[in-house]
């Protein structure tokens, strides 16, 4: 992976484990073979966070394909959850099930490929159910959240893993017999995208330390003018001295934008996460917030004119903040499962005309729809008509949706970033603004 940084180390890091040798390790060279020499898991963001998708396990020679299936092999993974399993037995990340492996192939490099198709080398990739339970990286510490930094992923070997014969033809010597150990993890994880971010910290004019994680295009140019989209998170993904990049891996708003199968474009987009430190108010925040972007836009070259923000859930209070103190700054911004905008917020974001989509999901139990989505939604487009906006012309400045329950494929139904982003329109609108 490219861009790798010192902060991105905050990404997960696992210690070296020792693998135990199994019965063949005793056998002749060229019989027992040399064993699993690394197990590397490799994580991706999905729309619910980061977690485990595959895993890579290293061998001493190039591994013969031919003698590869999903029986090869057993994967299992911690149960934990924080959005949904916070208690009992479930609230244990040592707790595990078997995961659903759903391809085996060989490559030269513990990394995906799009195909599935086997590529000479030394590692096989073991690609698991993304929407299994268990695997995920991201854990609760009170009030605020961190990456996980002791996965538990299992590998263990059912069946011989053999060499690729030295013809080309047939199969080679053993490479590792099969054995009932459990192998953790050897290497760190492989992030997919978390690890392309570069992870910073910004310290205002006020003394305020922020820290915060960018992503450029591949291929950045300077002399070209970029969209950006500026993430504000949850509140238990703001830094609290320990979880620093958490921002980045718990939701998809990050990463969606750097994927055309999210946004269903191919336009290149600046990504910029913001971790306030939740202390102050959201105006203080949001103050702070906006002193980091605006020296974000010097350095880097973004279009003036296309400047986003997506929200998650608390993150809408600086973005309320920031749209009512700062008129003008976005040219869209995207709410979900957010508080409610206040009348003063909303008379003020009319007075701006920055248009604003806002989502929540109908049973969110953490914030009531009636009292934040459909309030904020309703103050706003009121305030439109207050200026003698027709309700069509409204209407194209502040739009609603609100989802069922069954939109969510996992049982958290305050996160409505997940169902949102699942929604490319949504996407397209915002990069339209």
């Amino acid at each position: 992976m490219s861009k790798r940084t010192t902060l991105a180390a905050v990404a997960v890091v696992l210690g070296a484990v020792a693998i135990a040798p199994s019965a063949a390790a005793a056998e002749p060279p060229g019989q027992g073979g040399d064993g699993v020499k690394n197990v590397v898991p490799i994580t991706q963001i999905l729309a619910y966070g980061q977690k485990v998708t595959a895993v890579a396990v290293e061998y001493s020679s190039v591994v013969n394909p031919r003698t590869l299936n999903t029986d090869t092999f057993t994967v299992s993974d911690s149960l934990y959850n924080f959005r949904f399993n916070p208690v009992g037995d479930l609230a244990d990340p040592t707790k595990r099930a078997d995961r659903t492996i759903t391809a085996v192939y060989t490559n030269d490099s513990p990394a995906l490929n799009a195909d599935k198709q086997s590529e000479a080398g030394k590692f096989v990739i073991i690609e698991l159910n993304p929407r299994d339970p268990g695997g995920n990286t991201i854990m609760a510490v009170g009030s605020h959240v961190k990456i996980n930094p002791d996965l538990q992923t299992r590998v263990v070997q059912n069946e011989d893993v053999y060499a690729q014969a030295g013809n080309g033809q047939g199969r080679g010597p053993r490479l590792a017999a099969a054995s009932t150990e459990a192998y953790a993890a050897t290497r760190p994880a492989v992030n997919l995208l978390a690890d392309d971010f570069v992870y910073k910290r910004f310290t205002t004019t006020t003394g305020t330390m922020v820290p915060y994680a960018y992503h450029l295009p591949e291929g950045y140019d300077a002399s070209r003018k970029y969209p950006v989209v500026v993430i504000l998170p949850g509140h238990g993904m703001g830094f609290n001295g320990s979880n620093e990049g958490v921002q980045v891996a718990a939701d998809i708003p990050a990463t969606a934008w750097l994927q055309e199968t999210w946004t269903g474009t191919d336009e290149d987009v600046i990504v910029l996460t913001v971790q306030n430190q939740r202390v102050g108010t959201p105006a203080a925040q949001a103050d702070a917030m906006v002193e980091l972007l605006n020296a974000f836009n010097r350095e880097f070259s973004v279009d003036q004119d296309r400047i986003y923000a997506s929200t998650v859930s608390y993150g809408s209070t600086l973005a309320w903040a920031a749209l009512t103190n700062h008129p003008g700054l976005f040219d869209g911004v995207l709410i979900t499962g957010g508080f409610g905008a206040s009348a003063e917020q909303a008379t003020a974001i009319a007075a701006s005309g920055t248009p604003v989509w806002i989502t929540h999901g109908t049973g969110d139990h953490l914030l009531n729809v009636v009292t934040t989505g459909q309030a904020s939604y309703n103050r706003i487009w009121n305030a439109y008509i207050a200026l003698g906006k027709t309700p069509a012309q409204a209407n194209a400045l502040v739009k609603y949706t609100e989802y069922a329950d069954s939109a969510f494929y996992e049982p958290d139904r305050h996160l409505a970033a997940a169902p949102t982003y699942e929604d490319k329109t949504i996407l397209q609108w915002l990069l339209a603004q």
